[in-house]
């Protein structure tokens, strides 16, 4: 338990904070988290009232029922052009189970797992649960937070087993371009590395697709997504993995002795997801890119702060080095002044300890509420 417990815990206070303040009725902004307030799809919903008032609480297939998994399938093949099966196919319980069984079946003690930072803060407990020991990769800002490619391969060892990446990134929104992949994959290939591609928010990027190694690696790469984001489900916990068939059985092991199957009116609510228009996606994207674009330019004036302009998500970057302030003292000072509740960058690694990030995917009024509120306490720190 000490090998995973989490390093980043301080950096959520003022958000749990804000969302206690926020029950009590209080006036305050919560942008500290990926949470967008949208009701998920109406026929998503009543498929999942459905199936659990006709009974469908029973025991389910470990790695999901057949037509799910299909489905699934289809999602990302036509997201990734990668021709799957169900065979490639596991639901588990979100994006984060996904990603702790991928690491648990791709790594052990004495291996070393590589992951490009920054980094989403659950990543280092859920690499270490195998026993691996994490190695950082820088993607600095000077650099526009894209990743060091020549770091990459310089961190590279006999005991290096995956690699392990988000695009788009949480936090910074980059996704990863052809050529960055091109580099990572001809590494991977080199190296014999296992390739874990976090892609929950690859819905949002122009087009719902990004870049991607699963086409030209396909029994090296492991594919992470959900219908979290994408759906406005995160409650629900449907998530999944795709790779190679045997470790798709590995996982499958993992999940009996973890999970037992999940509820079967979750499954056909995400059958139902899956299945059906690609309206919910559109709308969240279209949202996330409007509300980006109204923060960069309301905030473009305001003085010791500047936004990172991300590809794609829900979350921006903003640098508050100009203020003096670190990350985490930036947002605890803004929480108490203003009531707005963002989250230190310092919990997504070194790169990022003298940023913020904030979640804009929100109604438009309370994001220019929040804008004024950020711009008028980054002034008085400028005073």
């Amino acid at each position: 338990m000490d090998r995973i417990k989490g390093e980043s815990v301080a950096a959520w206070t003022i958000h749990g904070q804000a969302r206690e303040a926020q029950l009590r009725g209080e006036d305050v902004i919560v942008l500290s988290i990926g949470d967008p307030e949208l009701e998920m799809p109406a026929p998503v919903l009543d498929r999942a009232i459905e199936t659990l008032r006709g009974g469908d609480v029973r025991y389910t297939p470990a790695a999901g029922r057949p037509a799910l998994r299909e489905a699934i399938a289809q999602t990302h093949q036509r997201r990734t052009g990668q021709a799957v099966s169900a065979g490639n196919v596991i639901f588990l319980s979100g994006a984060q189970n996904a990603l702790f069984a991928a690491s648990l079946c791709v790594a052990g003690p004495g291996d070393e797992v590589l992951a490009l930072e920054p980094l989403y803060p659950s990543y280092p407990a859920t690499i270490r649960a195998s026993g691996a020991q994490l190695v950082r990769v820088p993607a600095p800002a000077s650099g526009g937070f894209r990743p060091d490619l020549r770091a990459l391969a310089a961190a590279i060892t006999p005991r290096t087993r995956a690699l392990f990446f988000a695009t788009p990134n949480n936090p910074s929104g980059v996704i990863l371009s052809e050529a960055d992949l091109q580099v990572i994959g001809d590494l991977a290939r080199r190296h014999s590395l296992w390739i874990v591609a976090d892609e929950v928010y690859a819905g949002l990027a122009p087009g719902g697709r990004v870049p991607n190694l699963a086409t030209r690696l396909p029994e090296q790469v492991v594919t992470i997504s959900s219908l979290s984001k994408s759906h406005s489900m995160p409650g629900l916990r449907a998530g999944w993995l795709v790779g190679p068939t045997d470790l798709v059985k590995h996982a499958e092991s993992l999940s009996m002795c973890m999970l037992f199957g999940l509820p079967g009116f979750i499954q056909e609510a995400a059958l139902i997801a899956l299945k059906g228009s690609d309206a919910p996606e559109v709308r969240i994207r279209e949202l996330c890119t409007s509300r980006r674009d109204m923060l960069i330019q309301g905030l473009a004036g305001a003085r010791g702060i500047r936004c990172a302009v991300p590809d794609a998500g829900m979350f921006t970057l903003i640098d508050v080095r100009g203020t003096g302030l670190s990350g985490f003292d930036f947002m605890s000072g803004l929480f108490s002044s203003e009531r707005v509740s963002v989250l230190d960058g310092g919990a997504f690694g070194e790169a990022t300890r003298g940023f913020v990030r904030l979640c804009f995917a929100t109604d438009e009024a309370t994001l220019r509420e929040a804008i004024v509120r950020i711009g008028r306490y980054a002034g008085t720190l400028a005073k």
